[in-house]
């Protein structure tokens, strides 16, 4: 049975991947005919892109059997209403990331999920990208014996945009800022791959632009026993290559092009994207899950999965709750930075930030 999804919002430029994905594939049987968006002019053009009813109302397009799921991908500011608004509707829920500025709004949707009952799950790409898949089985194998430490390099390239100032992405007031935005998608690959840790240590600061805040940092995320695990993340960033490190005790894992600045620059010909070492068969093992050639094929790949959970045949790719913890560990990250020290996840003062 086709779903028939209903668009809250085209801010998030990832929804745009996925309808068109689901225009173009319809194997995916996902119909996006209904859509709304403040913005009416950002409304009336994906309206034309994918032939669906414009709403300028949500309660109307939320009203009766018109739609079986929603897509919440307006500014992060909009998350909590939206949500309370579509899970009374009883409509199924796909929320792009963060899953809000502050854990009293983040809060706000678990109750909201969690009263109605409604399927829920949070639109991260990391979770389902075939090479992470694939980092997250060895690790489970336990090939590499106890784990020390786990990087992850995430970046853009916001600075060579031209205009990126001036795009709501960089208004606290609808996004707070770039870290919160996007290195939320790494400090999420950290919480999906180890769980949530104890402790973070982070530096985060503006280096380039003073209208793009905190478009640099570093979070160091520490769990009792081990492993470390270090989030590094810039945004004025040109190029780059490696995107994750994995050190165990009997052997490392390492993934290039995982990024906007890896995958989207050249790289050398026949250049392989993951591999691993064990100490006992020493020798690399290649992956044989090729990296695509940009960064948009990664974003684009999340489509299906969101397919696959709308028609039950998957677990949400991350619940209600997990998205308020992985928003729980970036926020930490803000009290580090401003009091210079060590910062406990369960801290009460991370519900202030």
């Amino acid at each position: 049975m086709t779903i028939k999804v209903g668009v809250l919002g085209f801010a998030h430029g990832h929804v745009n991947m996925y309808c068109n994905q689901w225009r173009d594939n319809p194997a995916l049987d996902i119909s996006v005919v209904a859509g709304w968006d403040h913005d009416a002019a950002r409304l009336a053009q994906n309206a034309r892109n994918y032939g669906f009813q414009p709403y300028a109302d949500v309660s109307a397009l939320l009203a009766g059997s018109a739609v079986d799921a929603v897509i919440v991908s307006a500014e992060t500011s909009r998350h909590a209403d939206l949500v309370e608004q579509a899970a009374a509707a009883g409509k199924a829920i796909v929320l792009q990331k963060p899953i809000a500025l502050t854990l009293d709004q983040a809060d706000r949707i678990v109750a909201a999920v969690n009263a109605r009952g409604v399927p829920f799950t949070m639109a991260w790409q990391m979770r389902v990208d075939p090479q992470n898949v694939e980092i997250k089985q060895l690790l489970q194998s336990g090939k590499l014996g106890k784990l020390f430490m786990v990087r992850r390099r995430h970046a853009l390239n916001t600075h060579e945009w031209g205009n990126f100032n001036t795009l709501w992405h960089a208004k606290p007031e609808l996004n707070r800022d770039i870290w919160a935005d996007d290195a939320s998608h790494a400090i999420d690959f950290i919480h999906w791959l180890l769980g949530a840790p104890e402790t973070v240590t982070a530096e985060i600061d503006s280096l380039l632009d003073p209208l793009v805040p905190n478009d640099n940092g570093i979070a160091i995320y520490r769990y009792p026993g081990g492993p470390l695990a270090e989030v590094v993340c810039s945004f004025t960033c040109p190029a780059a290559e490696n995107t994750v490190e994995v050190i165990g005790e009997k052997g490392s894992i390492i993934q290039n092009y995982g990024d906007v600045p890896s995958a989207n620059v050249p790289r050398p010909e026949g250049a392989r994207g993951q591999k691993w070492y064990i100490s006992a068969e020493k020798q690399w093992t290649y992956s044989e899950i090729a990296s695509p050639p940009n960064h948009g094929h990664r974003i684009a790949g999340l489509a299906a999965p969101i397919s696959e959970f709308l028609h039950g045949k998957r677990p949400p790719i991350a619940t209600v709750e997990e998205g308020r913890t992985t928003l729980r560990m970036t926020l930490a990250c803000y009290i580090s930075t401003r009091e210079g020290r060590r910062v406990r996840i369960d801290d009460p003062a991370v519900q202030k930030v």
